[in-house]
């Protein structure tokens, strides 16, 4: 990128110092910072790029963009003073990685519950029926058939901006990308222009950050706020807050509903463990995914795919064999099973939302006469209101709960225990086990053989936070183990 170019996409207020030599790639960590690339300090919610402006002209940067006069003598480096970085962050990612957001069909997909499987549900559909789909989420990243780990919901701009370019030279054609409402607030996603908008569903999360409601509706608003007149809003109205998300929206709407009246009309007209059967209008999909909040999450792909213009069929038949996200309502099964042993389930449910929708869903299938059997836990530094909450929606469905360890970060398990605690009435069946592997197994070895067991909270991750640290943990493993042990030695019928 010439100089030139730079202060065209700047719109800067002052420019001072040398020429650059060469400007090469974008930085916002003044760690990563190598010769003649550029640091952008952007201020964030606990560092503020501008204190680390001396350490990237230190370690080489041949240009600065900051948001407060700042002087230098060093030969070859020129500062541009702008009026906000973080808005321009996004869009400089996009120019150094020439615009591949403008090469491809953009999906956004935001709400607090159902993102994770609403992008996965579009990309497995996508490219089920022969379009090159590259996918950005919670659980992985995929270039096509490319896979990444992810680290987060939705990455910082410069990260995003690579994916996009990966994608671009893998072929894809489009991306479906979940979004969060940190990523919207912080202005992540500048830069990308949407073709289409999903909105799931909105409830109690990230009120540790948000403060509020309000402001985390608000948060959300600021994608659809952002489309044009040629964009796709598609909307649950069935959650309270759709209407207000595509308030003075520019862009082309689609709203759907399971009960009332909507542009799209939908009805389960069918399910059980093994999977839905939905109408769509008048188009009838069936999907392996059971419940009733994934029939909301298929609608939602389903009307993502047919807003690009694909045909209702060929979707409705692809769908049928799209499993969607892992750890979602994931069943946990071993190769060789010997005897009657419970049915477990894995669910990434960590609000008080996802773990009703997750424990509704496994009402609505099981057989009355079985049991369910709930374990959870909350993680640590984060919104500590809705752990009582949890307490409260575990007893209303659950026959016996066990309390355990989540991701505690730096809180002590056993405290953030007592705090779900306190959601607990006095008639309901709960004991605590710290030990998020004992309590697996514990909960797995004693319950009864038709019983449902629900082990919610990290669903597809693979590590435990604990101090600091990621230490290897994963849900499904554990769970395998105590089914094989089962496998090996079943219970008597004295239940020894």
């Amino acid at each position: 990128m010439t100089l030139e170019e730079l202060i065209k996409i700047c719109n800067p207020v002052d420019i001072s110092g040398d020429e650059p030599y060469a400007i090469r790639n974008l930085q916002q960590d003044s760690r990563l910072v190598k010769d003649d690339d550029l640091f952008i300090a952007v201020r964030g919610l606990r560092t503020d790029g501008h204190d680390f402006i001396e350490d990237a002209i230190f370690r080489g940067a041949s240009v600065i963009v900051c948001e407060e006069p700042y002087y230098t003598d060093d030969k070859g480096v020129s500062v541009i003073e702008v009026e906000e970085t973080r808005p321009l962050l996004g869009e400089l990612a996009q120019a150094f990685h020439g615009y591949p957001a403008d090469k491809l069909t953009t999906i956004g997909i935001t709400g607090t519950n159902g993102k994770t499987t609403v992008a996965t549900l579009t990309w497995q559909i996508l490219q089920k029926i022969g379009i090159k789909t590259g996918l950005l989420g919670t659980v992985r990243k995929y270039y096509g058939t490319e896979e990444s780990e992810s680290r987060l919901t939705t990455a910082d701009p410069i990260e995003i901006a690579g994916d996009l370019k990966k994608m671009v030279d893998a072929g894809c054609s489009t991306v479906s990308m979940e979004i969060s409402s940190h990523a919207l607030d912080q202005q992540r996603t500048s830069g990308i222009n949407w073709d289409v908008a999903v909105f799931t569903n909105l409830s109690h999360d990230h009120l540790d950050y948000h403060k509020d409601f309000d402001h985390y509706a608000s948060a959300k608003k600021k994608l659809f706020d952002s489309l044009n007149d040629n964009a796709w809003a598609i909307v649950n109205f069935d959650d309270p807050r759709g209407p207000f998300m595509i308030e003075d929206c520019a862009s082309k709407i689609i709203d759907f509903s399971f009960q009332k009246n909507s542009s799209i009309h939908c009805k389960i007209l069918e399910s059980g463990e093994q999977g839905s059967l939905i109408q769509i209008d008048d188009i009838k999909v069936e999907t392996p995914l059971p419940g009733r909040f994934n029939a909301y999450n298929v609608t939602e792909a389903f009307l993502t795919c047919t807003a690009l213009g694909y045909d209702a069929q060929l979707i409705s038949r692809a769908i049928k064999d799209c499993p969607g996200a892992d750890g979602r309502l994931e069943k946990v099964t071993i190769d060789s099973d010997k005897g009657d042993k419970p049915t477990i389930f894995v669910d990434y449910a960590h609000t008080p939302d996802a773990l009703k929708n997750a424990a509704v869903a496994l009402s609505e299938v099981k057989q009355k006469q079985r049991p369910l059997l709930i374990l959870f836990g909350c993680g640590g530094d984060r919104d500590t209101t809705k752990r009582p909450e949890m307490a409260e929606i575990a007893e209303q469905y659950a026959d016996k709960i066990i309390v355990t360890s989540d991701n505690p970060r730096s809180e002590d398990p056993e405290k953030i225990i007592r705090d779900i605690e306190k959601g607990f009435s006095a008639n309901a069946v709960w004991e605590s086990i710290p030990s998020r592997e004992e309590a697996i197994k514990h909960i797995i070895q004693e319950a009864p053989a038709d019983g449902i067991i629900l082990i919610a909270g990290k669903g597809h991750e693979t590590y435990q936070e604990i101090k600091g640290k990621r230490i290897h943990f994963d849900d499904r493993e554990v769970a395998r183990q105590a089914l094989q042990k089962l496998n090996t030695n079943p219970k008597n019928e004295e239940g020894k």
